[in-house]
Parts: C-alpha cells; structure tokens; sequence
C-alpha cells in the first residue's frame, strides 16, 4: 500500500455541517492518545473547538495508546470498557478489529464527506487499511541527531546505518522498547533490500539476523517506552541519536529551539487514526459519532496539520494547510511526505505487523531481559 504523498498549500476555509443526531448523547467523553505535542495539537484542532460547540460535554484525556492493545483486550475480559475513542497504529487497529475489540463502521455513514460532496471513503482513499479504522494522519518514525557531539569531530549521520556505526558516531542511542521499526533498520543496516526485508524478518533466520545487529548496540541504548522520553534523552544530552515521531522532533527542533537535526533517511512511514471499542452504551456511542464526525471533517484534519508536521489524512484537507498557526513557518517542508524528506523512505507493512506482532513483542522482550 503506498502512503498518498500530501503537499501542503493554500486554500480556502470550509466547515462541515454538524452530525444530525436524533438520540440522547452522553455527557462525557474519555479520549485515548499519545500524550504530548501530538496529543496537545488534538486537543488544539478537535477538542477545544468541539467544546465550544457543546459546553455541557467533558472530555477526558488518557495517555495509554502505546498499551492500548493490552488494555482493551484486558477491559473487554473484565465486561468493563472505560474509554470511549482510541487512537491508535493501522497495524494496532487491525489487530483490535480482528479480535473484535473495535467496532466496524461505515465510514460514508458516520465521517462527513469532502466540501464538494465527495464520500469519505474516497476521500480518506487508501488510508483505510481496515473496517474498524478511522485515518487522522500520515507520519513517520525516524531519528534525529545532536549537533554539538564534539567527539564526531564535526561529522554528521547521512544514513540510518550511523545508528548502528558506534566507531564513527560514538556515543549513547535510544530506541524505542518494542520491535516494530528496530527489526526493520536492523536488517537494512545489515545489507537486506527494502522489498525484502518483510519475507526475511517472516523467518527464524531472518530474527537471529536482526537481533544479532541490535546485539552490536544494545549495551549502549537507552530504550524508550514514550515518544516524550527519546526527545528528553536527546536534549539533555544523555544520547546522541536515536528515534521519535517525526512531530516529536518538530516541537523539540522548531518550537523547543533543542540542538537537533532530522535524520530522514529511512524514516518509516505510518498511518495513525481512531478506533471505537465494541459494544459502547447507546448514550456513549452516540456521543462519540457526533465528535468523530466534528473531529475528522476537512478542516478539523487541515487544522491539526497547523500544529504539528503530520500530514492529514483525507486528501480534501492538504490545500487548507500552508503554516503553523502560531509560529507562522510553512508546513510544507516539515512533513514527512515532502519530497525532500521522503527519497528513501520506508513504509510499514501493517498487516505483516497485526500478524507478527505478539509473538515478536515477547522474543523483543526477551532480548532486552538476556
């Protein structure tokens, strides 16, 4: 599946029209996200304009999206499903919906359609990689670099392979704690073509392979379960390189002013949106359509995209973003998708993750433990 690449311009301001929803809607919502500037840029695009809008709702915000596979999987065994919308990976979202964690929706009938009346499932495209997902936006895990590392003796990383080339670059990593996009890199690094890369990883062979090269840096990363851990590893200077969100890097770069460079290359591509849990309460149901309907319209996605350099996902809503609204930098250069950032991009396989993905996470835990 290819990520539509969005190019950022000028365009005019549109609205949708509200969700006519004819049953009582509850009160309150509680929202499951990533925490910091991702999160804050919903906060800024969705909730505080939903608000407005209806005062009388409260919405609440839970950071648990990294584990939000474990939790519902754990909420549903105890007959209790707390959260109301969750957002999540497509690899993620295609796992809850195969297990039947997430609800199945028809997105023409719940999502608003495009300002010229084109349906949502179009205009969302190839971003709907399941019956469950809703797409927000296109993004990327990449990794970024201190500038001021005297012992490169002022050479700069060009490639994803300075992660594992400790004699030139030395100094302290760190990567996220989970298997996902290391077991990619890893194998690049030791000589496995992109195209080839998921039917090596598919083997026993090809596992010993990429752990064997995460061997050769292990002692010398320091391993991140949140996004904003890497950012404060990196600016207090406790690693040198390592991965994030892209976003991530944007707020600790452009608005944080932190000594940091993108290293794009091999940045992996992905897809991040909503999922509901099955079986919500009428009331809590209702709710949640009229929000998402609110929250995933042309402009809510073109506004998000003001915030932080994630790209939107509905292809109605990239003319409507052209700078950040409040530092008043172009956007365009920032995203993932531009052509300058994405010559050697990478992009995930989300079903060969919904399928791999627990037995992977428990021999990933089992490496970092030995």
């Amino acid at each position: 599946m290819k990520i539509r690449t969005i190019l950022l311009t000028t365009g005019a301001v549109l609205a949708a029209a509200p969700m006519a929803v004819a049953q009582d809607m509850a009160d309150s919502m509680t929202i499951v996200s990533w925490g910091g500037a991702y999160q804050e840029s919903q906060v800024k695009a969705y909730a505080e304009p939903y608000k407005k809008l209806h005062p009388e709702v409260e919405i609440v915000w839970d950071e648990s999206s990294p584990e939000a596979v474990a939790k519902l999987r754990a909420q549903a065994e105890a007959g209790n499903i707390t959260w109301d919308l969750v957002d999540v990976t497509a690899a993620d979202a295609m796992r809850l919906c195969d297990e039947g964690l997430a609800m199945e929706v028809d997105h023409d009938e719940i999502l608003a359609p495009a300002p010229d009346g084109t349906p949502a499932s179009e205009d969302f495209g190839d971003m709907i990689v399941s019956d469950c997902f809703i797409p927000q936006i296109a993004y990327s895990i990449t990794n970024a670099y201190r500038t001021d590392v005297e012992e490169w003796n002022g050479k700069e990383p060009q490639d994803i392979c300075a992660l594992f080339d400790t004699e030139t670059f030395p100094g302290t990593r760190t990567l996220e704690k989970r298997p996902i996009n290391n077991m990619e890199w890893a194998l690049i690094c030791d000589g496995v073509p992109y195209e080839n890369v998921y039917d090596v990883l598919a083997t026993e062979e090809g596992q010993d392979r990429a752990f064997a090269k995460l061997d050769t840096i292990k002692d010398q990363t320091i391993w991140w379960s949140s996004a904003a851990e890497s950012i404060q590893y990196l600016a207090d200077g406790e690693a040198v390189i390592g991965s994030s969100y892209n976003g991530r890097f944007f707020s600790a770069i452009v608005e944080q002013d932190q000594p940091l460079e993108m290293l794009w290359d091999t940045q992996v591509y992905d897809i991040d949106g909503w999922v509901i849990p099955d079986d919500l309460p009428e009331e809590r149901l209702a709710r949640v359509k009229d929000f998402l309907y609110f929250a995933t319209d042309t402009q809510r996605l073109a506004d998000q995209a003001k915030y932080i350099s994630y790209g939107p996902a509905r292809a109605s809503s990239a003319p409507l973003v052209s700078t950040h609204a409040e530092l008043g930098i172009e956007m365009a250069p920032h995203m993932p998708t531009n052509p300058a950032n994405s010559k050697n991009a990478f992009v995930q396989n989300y079903t060969w993750w919904a399928d791999y993905r627990d037995d992977l996470n428990a021999k990933f835990q089992a490496w970092l433990a030995q």
